[in-house]
């Protein structure tokens, strides 16, 4: 399972710095507005988000990448997000972000779960869950 804990970014080149984390149905937020919009959204659209905090530079990042956005693919009942650490900054803080990536998951706008690392076989484990949970019952 792999973590970043450096804020320090590597000389990258930014050009396509986010191709790797958004695509499929994963919705890339770059900023609050855009943040607090999509989570109105999935409040009222009755949707668990999950949201992948992580960075350009952080290795573990780029390789669960192409994971979630697989995910993102096979739940669309689940609302997909992915946050640049280092472009919001304050509010990665403010969720008490400490390492990337950390993939929360909220529903009705509060926080119901957290994952730190990249952890393949957990995420999928949670998102399953999630998603178990939401089938009503009486329904196969």
């Amino acid at each position: 399972m792999g973590i970043c804990f450096s804020s320090t970014p590597a000389d990258d080149d930014e050009s396509d710095s986010h191709a790797h984390f958004a695509g499929g149905n994963v919705t890339l937020i770059t900023t609050k507005n855009a943040w607090d919009q999509k989570l109105a959204e999935a409040k009222t659209e009755g949707k668990v988000v999950i949201a992948n905090f992580s960075a350009t530079w952080c290795g573990p990042c780029k390789s669960i990448a192409p994971h979630y956005v697989e995910l993102s693919e096979k739940y669309p009942s689940l609302m997909f997000l992915t946050v640049d650490v280092d472009e919001l900054t304050e509010f990665s803080t403010q969720l008490d972000v400490k390492a990337t990536p950390t993939f929360f998951f909220f529903k009705d706008g509060k926080e119901i779960d957290k994952l730190v690392g990249a952890n393949k076989p957990e995420l999928q484990k949670k998102i399953t869950a999630i998603v178990d949970s939401q089938v009503p019952t009486g329904h196969k």
